[in-house]
């Protein structure tokens, strides 16, 4: 089914829906959840609240485009069961080495305390990353988005992993220089 075929399911409140966007889009939010939670059971867990909150918000919402609107839902709600795991020491996934390689170039999370602040800096990352080759910017995004390790992104896009390391150390020293260019306090 495509994706406009779906949406329609789901604002016709079809239970089908669910059953089609599991089938289309399962492996894809299980490797979002699984990369960000570790855990494969808390990944399967995720992806089911998935499908839930697709069906909650689609009366509301029509996505042209279910993967990117699926992936930020599932991420959305991965890194709230992360955050819920952490706290109970349980832990997991890629995120405490993605965020520790990135931690010298974006802005401490206390450092930014209101909003506005907040969105400026998503909006000026945003021009950082558009400003950067495609291959450059796939790599970054995979790393930093969707967690994914360099081995993963090696595989996918047919390069060394070492290319891929090297890649993202010298993308985010400039993502450092660019953010410390355009006044975003570090």
């Amino acid at each position: 089914m495509t994706d406009e075929e779906i949406v329609a399911l789901y604002w016709a409140r079809d239970e089908q829906a669910i059953t089609h966007t599991a089938e289309r889009f399962g492996a894809y939010c299980r490797t979002i959840a699984m990369n960000l939670l570790g855990n494969a059971r808390d990944a399967e867990e995720c992806e089911n609240d998935t499908w839930l909150a697709a069906w909650n918000s689609m009366p509301d919402n029509r996505p042209t485009r279910l993967a990117p609107y699926l992936g930020r839902i599932t991420r959305n709600l991965a890194l709230d069961l992360r955050d819920k795991s952490r706290a109970a020491k349980r832990g997991g996934g890629q995120m405490e080495a993605v965020l520790d390689e990135l931690a010298e170039c974006l802005p401490a999370p206390n450092g930014v305390v209101k909003q506005a602040e907040s969105a400026e800096t998503a909006r000026t990352l945003n021009v950082f990353l558009r400003g950067l080759p495609v291959e450059t910017r796939n790599i970054f995004i995979r790393r930093y988005w969707y967690c994914d390790s360099a081995a993963e992104i090696a595989r996918r896009f047919g390069v060394s992993e070492s290319k891929v390391r090297v890649t993202l150390h010298r993308t985010r020293k400039k993502l450092k220089e660019f953010l410390e260019k355009e006044g975003v306090l570090l």
